[in-house]
């Protein structure tokens, strides 16, 4: 008896080995942001951009923040693919993206993907932003609009001062700027410092988006942040008040890199949102 008892166990772990060995292979296998099989390079604005797409089904398009590119979307696009076909992006300057000529600005990134979706013939577009990411699809929401069906914006800032982020966040942007400065001054080859340059300024001294921007934006968004992130709660309330058709998710005990660091809860809460029709509230706006 007991021998037969032993044997079952040693199976039973063997085949749970092969299933996490055959999961580990899988996602192994898929290396987002250099997947030949999903590649592809497209010309916006005069800078070659990269991207990959995943998935059949309606369009959603991923938009990363300041220093991570495609791969920094690995566990959203093994969940969205499922239901979604997932376009996922190299802004300028970053991945196999080209920086192009001009100063890295959130409005030139913006009219970036407003031409993607153009190019690629793309229509009711759902558009999830992270940090940066997130900046960039509100500006797509005020000033390109024609194509998109809804926005997810996390942890984005319209303004880059500490109004709204922390004081911490404010000095290291303009920390790694002046080190990018130094850098370049000194011919160094370690990095990319023009890049890196061009990423901090944009941090340092830009977005600039007023209350009157965000009531512009006319498709539903939902604005979401964690009471632990580097964006001032009272910042994100800012911005839920003032986009009309505004759902506001600001999640317990999580940082900055939720995406990353607790995927399940991010999509979780994401698919639920894209998954149900916006409710009207009229009692939102009364004073």
């Amino acid at each position: 008896m007991k021998h037969h008892l032993c044997f079952r166990i040693v199976l039973l772990l063997m085949i749970c080995n092969l299933v996490f060995n055959a999961q580990a292979n899988a996602q192994k296998q898929t290396d987002y942001g250099n997947n030949p099989a999903a590649g592809h390079y497209i010309l916006l604005n005069g800078a070659k951009h990269y991207y990959e797409v995943y998935g059949e089904g309606k369009p959603l398009l991923l938009i990363h923040g300041n220093s991570t590119p495609i791969r920094g979307w690995a566990p959203q696009i093994d969940f969205f693919s499922r239901k979604y076909k997932v376009y996922a992006i190299d802004c300028r300057g970053r991945g196999k993206s080209e920086l192009g000529k001009d100063s890295l600005t959130y409005i030139q990134q913006a009219k970036d993907m407003a031409q993607f979706i153009e190019k690629l013939g793309l229509d009711s577009v759902t558009v999830i932003g992270k940090s940066d990411g997130g900046i960039i699809a509100l500006l797509m929401g005020i000033y390109y609009p024609a194509h998109l069906k809804r926005l997810v914006a996390y942890s984005a800032n319209m303004s880059p001062d500490t109004s709204a982020v922390y004081p911490e966040t404010a000095k290291d942007a303009h920390d790694k700027r002046v080190e990018a400065d130094g850098m370049l001054v000194r011919k160094d080859t370690s990095k990319n410092w023009l890049v890196e340059q061009q990423r901090y300024r944009m941090m340092e001294y830009q977005p600039h988006v007023t209350a009157g921007d965000l009531q512009k934006i006319s498709v539903p968004v939902l604005v979401m942040s964690n009471d632990r992130d580097v964006i001032r709660e009272e910042h994100t309330f800012f911005i839920y008040r003032n986009i009309p058709k505004a759902n506001l998710c600001i999640l317990p005990n999580q940082q900055h890199g939720l995406p990353r660091l607790n995927p399940q809860l991010f999509n979780s809460m994401v698919e639920a949102y894209l998954e149900t029709d916006f409710k009207e509230y009229p009692y939102r706006f009364e004073k």
